[in-house]
Formats: C-alpha cells, sequence, structure tokens
C-alpha cells in the first residue's frame, strides 16, 4: 500500500554514529518506466516492492487518469489497462513529474496519438527530450510542439534501425517499450545501460517482448504488432540509493549493513566513492560499510588530486554526485568532484559551505572539495531529491541541529526515509508543512 505523509521539514541532530541494517526500496528508475508498460498491454501487470515515493504516488495518478484500473494492495500494486484515453490525461499532473515522458512510448504504440506537456522534475539543468522524438520519429511517429505541449501522431509504426544521439535512459526505455508491441525489427545503438534499463527488459519478457543485449549498448527488439501479455514482477532495488546510503554510512556510520546488495550494482559506485576512502565488505548478498569517520582520499599516481566523475552507466551515476560531495567534505585530503552532465546540479554546495565545508566551485560542472570538514547544523532547503540527500548526509555529520525544508522533493525518491534512519539511530524529528 502506497501513502505518503504529510510533512516538509525534518529538524536533524548531528554528531550521533549510526548503527544497524538497511533494506533497499525498489527502483524509483526501474518503477516508472514499468508502470507505464501497463500500457501495452490489456492484461493485469501485478509489480510488487513498488517503493513507497511520491514519485510513484504521480504516475498512478496519470494512470488512473488514462482509464488504468489499479488495485493497490500491501506491497504490490495491480494495474489493467483494458481502456486507455489519452485525451484523459491530467495535464497538470503530467507537468509535476519528469516522468510523464516515459507515457510517449507506451501510448504511442497503442493508441496512434497523444499530447504531452512539458515534464516537470527536478531542476538540474537544461534536460533534453530530443533522444525521445528522435527515436520515436525514427519509428514512424510525427512529433510537433503545439501552444507549449508536444503533439505525438503514428498509426503506422515499424521496427528500424537508430542510432541515438544520446545514451538517454528514458529514451531507451521509450523506444524500447514502444518497438516491443510495433511490427517489425528493431535495433538501438548507443542504448543506456543502466540496472533500471536492463529490469525494464525483464519485465517487458515476462511480458511476451523479445529483446535481446539489455545491459549493453546495443538493443534488438523483434516487435510482435500486437499487444504483451500481463505479467508478475518484482522491481529490482535501487542502486542509486545504495549508492546513497553507502555515502550516507562511510560518513556518520559505525559498520551499517545494506542487505540485498549485487557486485555488479556497487562496482561503479565503488569506482567514484572509492577514491574517497570508502570502504566496504561484501558478506553474502549484503555489504558492510566501514565507518568511524577515518576517510582518507585516495590520490591518483604521482599524488595527484583525484577526480570523481560522473558518466553513463556503468560508469558512476550522476544521481550520486551530490552524495559524493559531501563524502568528499569529510575525507581527509583535497578531491576534485566532476559532474560533466548537469549543469546545476553542483548549485547546491553553497548550503554546504554555510555548513563549514571547504568547497570552492570552479563552474557550473566542478568543485574542489579539502577535507576533512568540522560542519555545523544550519537551516537549509532542499533544491532536489539527491542534493537533499546529501544535505541530510551533512546534517547527520554536523554539530548540533540542523532544519532541512522542502523535504518533499527527497521524499520524491526515497521511501520512508525518517524511519529507516531512526532505525539506525538517527535524531529526525518530521514537521507539517510550513
Amino acid at each position: 500500500m502506497i501513502r505518503m505523509l504529510a510533512q516538509d521539514s525534518w529538524k536533524v541532530e548531528g554528531g550521533v554514529r549510526l548503527r544497524g541494517t538497511l533494506r533497499p526500496a525498489g527502483s524509483k528508475n526501474a518503477s516508472l518506466p514499468e508502470l507505464a508498460a501497463c500500457l501495452l498491454t490489456d492484461r493485469p501487470v501485478r509489480l510488487e516492492g513498488l517503493p513507497a515515493i511520491r514519485d510513484v504516488r504521480s504516475m498512478l495518478n496519470l494512470l488512473a487518469s488514462l482509464g488504468v484500473e489499479i488495485d493497490d494492495q500491501p506491497d504490490a500494486v495491480t494495474l489493467t489497462a483494458s481502456r486507455v484515453d489519452p485525451s484523459r490525461l491530467d495535464f497538470a499532473s503530467a507537468r509535476a513529474i519528469r516522468a510523464s515522458i516515459l507515457l510517449a512510448g507506451p501510448l504511442l504504440a497503442r493508441c496512434g496519438r497523444l499530447e504531452l506537456p512539458p515534464p516537470g522534475g527536478d531542476v538540474i539543468g537544461r534536460r533534453r527530450l530530443d533522444s525521445h522524438f528522435i527515436s520515436l520519429e525514427a519509428l514512424g511517429a510525427v512529433v510537433d510542439h503545439f501552444r507549449g505541449s508536444y503533439r505525438f501522431e503514428g498509426s503506422s509504426l515499424a521496427g528500424t534501425e537508430m542510432l541515438l544521439d544520446e545514451p538517454s535512459v528514458t529514451a531507451t526505455e521509450n523506444v524500447m517499450m514502444a518497438a516491443s508491441v510495433v511490427p517489425g525489427r528493431t535495433v538501438v545503438y548507443n542504448a543506456a545501460c543502466e540496472p533500471n534499463v536492463q529490469d525494464l527488459a525483464l519485465l517487458l519478457q515476462k511480458m511476451g517482448a523479445v529483446i535481446e543485449g539489455a545491459g549493453t549498448n546495443r538493443l534488438v527488439i523483434e516487435g510482435r504488432g500486437s499487444l504483451l501479455a500481463g505479467a508478475t514482477h518484482r522491481v529490482a532495488p535501487d542502486h542509486i540509493e545504495i549508492g546513497s546510503f553507502i555515502g550516507l554510512a562511510a560518513c556518520c556510520g559505525d559498520g551499517i549493513r545494506i542487505t540485498g546488495v549485487s557486485p555488479s550494482i556497487t562496482g561503479p559506485t565503488m569506482n567514484g566513492l572509492g577514491k574517497l576512502g570508502v570502504r566496504i565488505a561484501h558478506d553474502g548478498e549484503d555489504i558492510v560499510v566501514e565507518g568511524g569517520g577515518n576517510l582518507e582520499v585516495v590520490c591518483d599516481r604521482g599524488g595527484a588530486i583525484p577526480t570523481v566523475y560522473d558518466a553513463p552507466w556503468p560508469g558512476f551515476s550522476p544521481d550520486l554526485t551530490s552524495t559524493a560531495v559531501v563524502t568528499a567534505t569529510q575525507a581527509n585530503g583535497m578531491s576534485l568532484i566532476f559532474e560533466k552532465m548537469f549543469e546545476s546540479r553542483l548549485f547546491f554546495v553553497d548550503k554546504l559551505v554555510a555548513m563549514g565545508a571547504s568547497i570552492i566551485m570552479c563552474d557550473p560542472h566542478r568543485v574542489v572539495v579539502a577535507g576533512p570538514s568540522r560542519l555545523h547544523g544550519t537551516d537549509v532547503v532542499s533544491p532536489d531529491i539527491r542534493a537533499g540527500m546529501a544535505l541530510l548526509t551533512a546534517a547527520l555529520c554536523a554539530d548540533g541541529s540542523s532544519v532541512i525544508r522542502n523535504v518533499h522533493q527527497i521524499e520524491r525518491g526515497y521511501e520512508n526515509l525518517v524511519d529507516r534512519l531512526r532505525g539506525l539511530g538517527a535524531m529526525i524529528e518530521a514537521g507539517p508543512p510550513a
């Protein structure tokens, strides 16, 4: 059962070492396209382990507005899209989340038309939609921009070969969903490889889609020319949440255990955080993050300052850049954090500076961090999901009390975070909206 709490501020007491076990929630970035995939069939699709977060609730509201029947049960949601009407789409809800663009591929393939407003989401710089339009146009769609919205038409889509102009995760997911039901063979080069793309492919295969190459940059989809079947699927653990918890545990923890973590997930994450002295140990399907606050920056050969930079999977995820910055403030040494993909993601560092961090912002994409810094509590506003999680980590490390406002942004991506961290000993008090 997905329920949301009415709160928009947290009071955090810092300086407490956290101990215990964390279990990752289902992947936000897998859940959203998998919810959209219910539009590719008129049979029930049962999704288990959906995270209880605001973006999932927003996507469910969008699907309900289209006519999808939703049976919301404990630990599972069953969706039946037997009747779908694109003209009923709730534009206000669609504008609220970035994931509304994931409706384009399924609705176009099923209904041949739709209209979408520009999607919302985090303000972390320009987030172009061109890859979505180009890939769907390659399948035979016509996309127009009309009076502030996007119109998609395509009554005779067919498989083809295409080269994505960038390895966009959501564009890859859109074309994979559409190509699964249109007739013909589709080959996608420069496809995204992220774990959430792989998990969506697994769901589509359970629904009867024929997809090869998930997890590589070349996808081959044999389109059925008809709707898919129903399926039951458990959403994979959230690799971004796992990375966020690894950073938090390294800064504030004392040997925190994170359960159900595949080594294939931690490798790319540790390629970044490992440069900041973070260490983990695998114990079966769990990992244990070394704590105690004794982080040492690992210099490059010759003593050069290391660079933590993001890249498409299997590179270090851009969604963990904010976590890397906070982790660097607690590590002994100097490091360069290079955010290559989003020009506004690092703009939250002024809040860390106000807490006592030693950070130089070189330009919108790069910051130099000297640590360790003794942070102190303050009053901050969360600008987006990932920066908000980073600020919470900083507040838990800091001396004294902090107030984090606008926490509905954090709740868009992290399930029941306050209670889970309280279970580790964190002192967090949730407050009502101002």
